[in-house]
Parts: C-alpha cells; structure tokens; sequence
C-alpha cells in the first residue's frame, strides 16, 4: 500500500510540537496513536511507522521531547554524544505522565481525528507507559495497546501501573527482551505478575532480546523479537477493531 508523511507543527502552551503523520495515499484509515522512546523521532521511527501505516492505518506521532527545543535530533545524533545517557535521562525528567497524553491529545486534534473516534496506541520503551495509561484512561477511545520493551511500568507511587492492571478493560501485548539491561524483566516482575492471570494482556518473553531490539539500525536489534512483536501488534490490532 502507497503511503505518505506530513509534518504538523502544533501550538502547546510549553512550546511548538511536531507531529509526524504516516497514511496511506488514499482512503480513510484506523488510526494508531504512537509514543516514542527516549530518543526521540529519527528515521528509525519513520521507517517503522511507515510500515504501519501500509498496513492500513494512519499513524499519529507527537514530539514528547518538544519541551526540550522543536524537533530536537534522534538516536543518529545522540550516538555521537559522550553524554548520551546524561542526555537522554535528562529528556525523560522533563516528561509527566499527564502532559505525554495532553500531547497525544493534542496530536490527534492535529492530524484531524475526530474526538469521537476509537483509536489503537503502540508505545517504545518510555512510550508502553503511556500507552497504558491511554488505555486505561480512556477505554472509550483507545481499543487495545501494544507496548514494546518496557519501561518504568513499576514505581513507589499510589498510581504506579501495577497497582492499576485490575481497571484494564481493553487488552494490551507487551514484547520484552529478556537481556534487557536498561529496564530488566527484575525491575517489571511486580507488573508481570499482576497481569500473569489477565486474559487481556499477553507478554512474550524473547531470549536474547536486549532492550530497543525493535530497530534495525540500532545494535540491539533483534529480529526475531522484532518481528514477533509486529506479528502479535498487527493481529492485536485488527482483532480490537473486529470486536
């Protein structure tokens, strides 16, 4: 399927936010709501949406890191940078839980998705989290998520999504990379076995998958944890709007 990105830069009251939009060419599609990881949007981002929306969707990506400066350069730049871990930590302090769906909502109203309309979510790393709270936030909206090595889905906080797996009604994969060794399968054990007995959320487990195996520029790229992720994210996302 022929498909097309545009650029939407956006007004918020912290800053101008790009917004990334992949569609097909033609027709009116689902629309899947999508929440990046640290680095940010880079051409890995763009490469892998693209394949989503030829899949039949249009994908909507709002710049999480607009705070930061507009449209602030992904992974190819940050790899140069001898502070890099510094750097990205720093990107993700700057993010609350309630302004990443304040984004998302905004970045929708953008790419003119009607406020009523039922939508998917797919989030990377920092992203699963939103993509849970999306879905359990808004169950009326967000049909079903899917979440991509995870991260920060454990915390000290009343609020921390583990302590939240008994208000989900709508399903939700999660593909985690078993050396992960930035968000480790230990650091999400309590979350894993809060949703062990959920019918609403299956978790793959892939050995020898490390953490961000999802690209295939990146040196953790993983391919069978990658595919298997796609696989199980499609077939999610079709039963979801079958239902």
């Amino acid at each position: 399927m022929e498909t097309q990105q545009r650029v939407i830069d956006v007004e918020t009251p912290t800053g101008k936010m790009a917004v990334i939009v992949a569609e097909p060419t033609t027709g009116t599609y689902p629309t899947v709501l999508w929440f990046i990881d640290a680095p940010g949007i880079r051409q890995a981002v763009r490469d892998h949406a693209t394949r989503l929306a030829a899949e039949g969707y249009r994908v909507v990506i709002p710049d999480l890191h607009h705070r930061s400066g507009y449209c602030l350069p992904g992974d190819e730049a940050l790899a140069t940078n001898p502070n890099v871990v510094k750097e990205i930590w720093k990107l993700i302090g700057l993010m609350t839980d309630e302004q990443i769906q304040e984004d998302g909502r905004a970045a929708l109203v953008a790419a003119g998705v009607e406020e009523r309309e039922q939508c998917l979510t797919i989030g990377f790393c920092l992203g699963t989290r939103a993509v849970f709270r999306a879905v359990i936030d808004q169950p009326e909206r967000f049909l079903a998520g899917s979440c991509w090595h995870p991260s920060f889905m454990v915390d000290d906080k009343d609020d921390s999504p583990h302590l939240q797996v008994g208000d989900l009604t709508r399903p939700l994969y999660f593909g985690v990379g078993l050396e992960d060794d930035v968000q480790s399968v230990e650091m999400h054990q309590p979350f894993f076995d809060a949703v062990a007995d959920l019918d609403l959320v299956e978790v793959d487990f892939f050995e020898g998958a490390g953490h961000g195996y999802t690209w295939p520029s990146s040196p953790n790229y993983h391919e069978a944890a990658a595919e298997g992720s796609w696989a199980k994210t499609i077939n999610l996302f079709a039963s979801a709007l079958a239902n």
